[in-house]
């Protein structure tokens, strides 16, 4: 896929701010500090587009990307953070939910995972949540620079292990070497204009 545009367009809270262009949107979710900003900023092929932080927790609101004029990427709320207070927390999945229950034009979640750690509970409530609303889901692990070949491939036999069952692709990525870049567009092309 070649990026010939990509840029911020806004932060969204509720139905009544999500853009009225009609472009499909990809939803990009995760637990706080698996790297899904990294993720988003290779797959786009730029430095700085989406604002990564060594602090958890920082994307509090839906933010959307426009890509190449055609479609977004939109980068919702770190689930599992737990230094953010419940009131917090409740709100952020409200909206969540709101948006994966009532956007008719999300065309498929990718559910990026820190590939060095076993999947955690809330990683498998959101691929059970994704998959009962029947959208399509990519999960992607990210951060597989981090491990040697031989752990690279237990580590990813554990994931697919504790990850529910099912008809969604898998994806071993770093945002470091680009490892499967490619792979990630041809498998998101369905879904996009």
């Amino acid at each position: 896929m070649k990026i010939t545009n990509a840029e911020f367009l806004i932060s969204a809270v509720s139905s009544a701010q999500y853009p009225k262009t009609g472009y499909p949107e990809i939803a990009l979710a995760g637990r706080s500090n698996v790297g899904k900003s990294s993720f988003i900023n290779r797959l786009i092929g730029r430095k700085n587009l989406v604002r990564t932080s060594s602090k958890p927790g920082k994307t509090r609101t839906l933010n959307y990307y426009t890509i190449n004029d055609a479609f977004y990427f939109v980068d919702v709320p770190g689930y599992g953070y737990a230094k953010v207070s419940k009131v917090e927390r409740e709100k952020w999945g409200k909206m969540m939910e709101e948006y994966f229950q009532q956007r008719e034009l999300l065309e498929a979640v990718v559910l990026v995972v820190d590939g060095r750690h076993k999947p955690t509970a809330d990683d498998v409530q959101m691929v059970e949540f994704i998959r009962h609303l029947d959208i399509p889901l990519i999960v992607v692990c990210t951060k597989m620079d981090k491990l040697t070949p031989n752990k690279q491939a237990k580590a990813f036999k554990e994931l697919k292990k504790v990850l529910p069952e099912g008809d969604y692709p898998v994806i071993p990525f770093s945002a470091i070497t680009g490892l499967n870049k490619d792979k990630v567009w041809d498998t998101l092309r369905p879904y996009l204009p």
